[in-house]
């Protein structure tokens, strides 16, 4: 659960803090491995833990109770996360059933001292072993085998309370006591060990008779041992309210489906408790070790009269009001009272808080939240959801108009368009391959030897290439009556010649051309035909002229 994970990132800091390494152990590892629902949190650590208590309340853990004998801290995370930090010792029992002497040691020691192999476990929290198993007695194994074994031959004899651990492990998880274990077991009840169990550890497995999903049959399995007068003498399953601890298990579970998460713990030793005496109960509860346990417990009719008058308040008028309310208040509240008998406002407020609003928050998200590009990675998603359910809740979201008028704020804007596609047909290559040819002329810029680029060639063999690079015509000569007569005699002559052959003349001219008209014919093409047109205009006029 995100809940647990916190709370074990919380310990850890604190721990790390004051350079304690420290572990997960106990159960917690048991169930881990298993593969069961993590109950608790148990850690130990290599140092005083009772040093750690201001810091665990700076972090908003509730200290519930500590033991300065064992240096044992337990507490009430966020979330209500139960845990227990404890130090790391080792114990040796005098006599059996009186309180061991402990003494500070390794997480070696502290795995020694423990019940039955599956609960002696330890998986290192600390930075540079991060992970790491550690299991001497091979409780691995165990887990696989569903079995429970003992860590030493005088286990029940020393702490008896392990006889009722074995019996509501065993009855949890289904597990069978192993071959020896089942015999120390055995002899242990025919010795009547049970009678050497001190207060404190009784105290402490009426506790978890709480914490069990199903206690009333785990009290079955202790009154068939005959554990169940010894745990409480006056109580018999006749006496437990049954009913109410269904409907409570029900009541949890539509809770949990909308995201709370209460502690059930005293409304089910309530439920378990609440036909005896009142001395009855107040001697159990002295026995009981957590004391943060008792006083939740003993406050429990009070607190909740004081949340059914809140929930009746003139300001809680609208659905969305009420919600934002029980949803703030103390789970175990709200699971209280609504078990038991309460006005028949505040009873119908919390079954539409259970059943009938949590049926419009499936509306959600909105069919147009995707159109108008709303999505999961909007940075106010989750908000936008919130204030939407609770807009449902009070009707005034009814339609898609009205939908849309309230998603327009968070439109994201328009996404830019796409940058338009680059030129690629052949009138492209064409335009490129004049504008180079052109601006190479004009430089001067020697023609590249070598076979030329396709681009390129194309351009140069196109009769609209042509012109762009061929040489100007000849202007014929001024009329001034001065030409000498070999000049005559010459033009005569040429006249005749380029009559005949007038695409030779334009090719082979007879006078040698100027540099500039000479780079000129190099850039044109060789076969040019517009250029032989000029030529036949010059011997028109110099007919004329004759």
């Amino acid at each position: 659960m995100p809940d647990q994970q916190r709370a074990v990132a919380q310990v850890t800091d604190v721990a790390r803090s004051h350079q304690m390494n420290i572990y997960l152990t106990g159960g917690a590892v048991r169930d881990i491995i298993s593969g069961f629902i993590i109950r608790d949190l148990d850690f130990s650590v290599q140092g005083n833990a009772l040093k750690l208590q201001k810091d665990f309340e700076k972090a908003g853990a509730k200290v519930e109770a500590t033991d300065d004998t064992t240096r044992t801290i337990m507490l009430l995370l966020p979330g209500n996360v139960r845990a227990e930090v404890t130090s790391t010792r080792s114990e040796q029992y005098e006599k059996p059933g009186k309180p061991p002497q402990t003494i500070p040691g390794t997480i070696y020691d502290d795995m020694r001292r423990r019940d039955f192999t599956v609960n002696a476990m330890a998986l290192s929290l600390n930075p540079g072993s991060r992970g790491l198993l550690t299991d001497p007695f091979n409780g691995v194994a165990d887990i696989e085998a569903k079995v429970l074994r003992v860590l030493h031959n005088y286990a029940f004899y020393e702490e008896p309370s392990r006889l009722i651990r074995a019996t509501r492990l065993a009855n949890r998880f289904h597990w069978a006591l192993e071959e020896r274990t089942q015999a120390r077991y055995d002899a242990a009840k025919e010795n009547n060990y049970i009678e050497n169990i001190a207060d404190r550890p009784l105290g402490h497995e009426i506790e978890q008779l709480a914490h069990e999903d199903d206690p009333v049959n785990v009290l079955k399995a202790l009154e068939k041992e005959g554990w169940l007068k010894v745990v409480a003498p006056h109580l018999s399953l006749a006496k437990v309210d049954t009913a109410g601890l269904a409907q409570l298990a029900k009541i949890k579970q539509q809770m949990q489906e909308i995201g709370m998460n209460p502690d059930a713990s005293p409304i089910v030793m309530h439920m378990l408790m609440r036909k005896l005496g009142e001395k009855e109960i107040s001697s159990i509860q002295k026995q009981i070790p957590n004391k943060g346990f008792v006083e939740r417990w003993r406050n429990l009719e009070d607190d909740t009269k004081e949340f059914a008058k809140q929930l009746m308040a003139r300001d809680l008028v609208t659905p969305s009001q009420n919600w934002k309310f029980l949803m703030q208040s103390r789970p175990e509240m709200v699971l209280y009272a609504a078990i038991t008998s309460r006005p028949a406002a505040v009873e119908q407020k919390l079954k539409n808080f259970l059943t009938k609003w949590p049926q419009v928050r499936q509306k959600l998200p909105f069919p147009e939240m995707a159109e108008m590009r709303i999505t999961a990675e909007h940075p106010e998603y989750r908000k936008i959801l919130d204030e939407s359910f609770l807009l449902l809740l009070d009707g005034k979201l009814r339609n898609h108009n009205e939908i849309v008028k309230y998603l327009e704020p968070y439109k994201p804007p328009e996404p830019p368009p796409p940058p338009a596609p680059v030129r690629r047909g052949r009138a492209a290559k064409k335009e490129a391959a004049a504008a180079a040819g052109a601006a190479g002329a004009a430089a001067g810029q020697p023609k590249k030897r070598g076979r030329k680029p396709k681009a390129l060639a194309v351009a140069a063999g196109s009769p609209a290439a042509a012109p762009a690079v061929a040489p100007a015509p000849v202007a014929p000569p001024a009329k001034t009556g001065k030409e000498t007569a070999p000049k005559k005699e010459a033009a005569k002559g040429k006249e005749v010649e380029t009559k005949g052959k007038a695409p030779a003349a334009a090719k082979q001219p007879s006078a040698k051309p100027a540099p500039a008209k000479q780079a000129a014919k190099k850039a044109a093409p060789k076969k040019a035909k517009p250029a032989a047109k000029p030529a036949k205009k010059k011997v028109a006029a110099v007919k004329k002229k004759k």
